[in-house]
């Protein structure tokens, strides 16, 4: 069964930190390119904020270049997004999932709130 489970979200104030987790099952994880979506109330799509290739390459969006950091850990079956100087705009929930061909199964997310 394939399932994708993220942690790692909470509330901090803005220049804070957090760093979210995703862990993968019933797929063979180091054949995915992955990414991270953010979903905020009224988004029909969720927002593709940053990727990584198989050879773990990153990519982001203009508005969290330079201060998010994704990475990969194939034998963990994991992606994982360092947030730093976090925004109040960066609030909602984020997910992750492959960004090449058919979207797996979406997980819950974990909600990400950045407030004073």
């Amino acid at each position: 069964q394939v399932q994708l489970v993220e942690s790692g979200g909470g509330l901090v104030q803005p220049g804070g930190s957090l760093r979210l987790s995703c862990v993968a099952s019933g797929i063979i994880f180091r054949d995915y390119a992955m990414g991270w979506f953010r979903r905020t109330p009224g988004d029909q799509q969720p927002e593709l904020i940053a990727t990584i290739t198989r050879k773990s390459e990153p990519s982001y969006r203009d508005s969290v270049k330079g201060r998010f950091t994704m990475s990969r850990d194939n034998a963990k079956k994991t992606v994982s997004l360092q947030m730093d100087s976090l925004k109040p705009e960066d609030t909602g929930v984020y997910l992750c999932n492959t960004i090449l061909g058919e979207y797996l199964p979406w997980g819950q997310g974990t909600q990400v709130t950045v407030s004073s």
